[in-house]
């Protein structure tokens, strides 16, 4: 099988371009910065085209792994190039307006939209979530064939539509980002930060983490979900009024209604997540593999 990874030197087309080489899959990358493409492709050992014809006439899948912002007009150039028998599939992490995009462009050709629910820091696809979002019968047994490779590397996979996604993503990526940002926005303004990082528990060692990794990341993919996932604003804004509820009952002192509050949670999370109970020592169990993969990068 011969797959053109369309953005193969991003973070994610990097992976994915590493993950099918190693898997024994003819790999050819593109990009338009051709430094970075000849640079990627010469590190990992993988051919490269800067023409994007050339690219993917010979591809089975092409992968479109790159920028929610820059997709149309990508998909605009591969329309003149992929031919039916082709598959065309991308890793966004919206799944809604490249869907549409796809089927509106690529008359002819069966695609796929797929969300790898993860970073590139990944070291496998074991434990690792996909999502694949089928619309239609050809859509489906490409998704059906995509899941069964997937499933044989230890992947975490389920089928939803792209609607279903998104909403759910809104949550998922659009609600947890935004809270990381803010944590992140709050504590430093603190100049302790340094000190509060070498004696905070696991409580505060689990914020701050989350905090960093969100940060760490490209601010013109976060925005982009932020901008491109339905309903953030009002998921938001509920975040915010429960912010103001809670800080306001400290202000107030307030103590028996923070218990009330507080235990009336205690009491639906169970019935959300059976596995309630094991989120602290799992909290543990998270910071002490972090720990020890931090020893080992320390002493490679």
């Amino acid at each position: 099988m011969r797959v053109a990874v369309v953005g193969g030197y991003g973070k994610m087309g990097r992976w994915f371009t590493e993950f099918l080489k190693k898997d024994g899959k003819e790999v050819v990358m593109y990009g338009r910065n051709q430094e970075k493409l000849t640079a990627t492709a010469c590190e990992l050992n993988v051919q490269y085209e800067t023409v994007l014809a050339k690219a993917v006439e010979r591809a089975d899948i092409v992968l479109v792994a790159v920028a929610i912002d820059s997709f149309r007009e990508v998909i605009l150039q591969l329309k003149s190039y992929v031919k039916p028998g082709q598959a065309v599939m991308d890793v966004t992490s919206v799944k809604v307006m490249p869907v549409e995009v796809m089927h509106r462009y690529l008359n002819g050709i069966t695609v796929l939209g797929t969300h790898p629910v993860f970073g590139p820091g990944a070291k496998s696809a074991r434990n690792q979530n996909f999502i694949l979002t089928p619309t239609n019968n050809a859509e489906i047994e490409l998704a059906w064939k995509v899941k069964h490779y997937l499933d044989e590397k230890g992947a975490l996979v389920t089928m939803m539509t792209p609607q279903e996604h998104d909403n759910l993503m809104s949550v998922v990526l659009g609600l947890s980002h935004f809270i990381a940002i803010v944590a992140a926005d709050v504590l430093l303004g603190f100049n302790e930060l340094p000190m509060m990082k070498t004696i905070g528990g696991p409580t505060y060692q689990v914020l701050l983490t989350l905090a960093e990794s969100v940060i760490t990341e490209d601010p013109q993919l976060y925005a982009s979900i932020q901008m491109n996932l339905p309903g953030m604003a009002e998921k938001e804004e509920l975040f915010r009024k429960s912010v103001t509820t809670w800080a306001d009952i400290v202000k107030n002192g307030d103590k028996q209604k923070f218990i009330e509050k507080m235990n009336v949670l205690k009491e639906k999370l169970p019935n959300a997540d059976p596995e309630f109970g094991r989120s602290y020592q799992d909290m543990y169990k998270m910071l002490e593999e972090k720990q020890l993969s931090n020893k080992e990068n320390k002493y490679d």
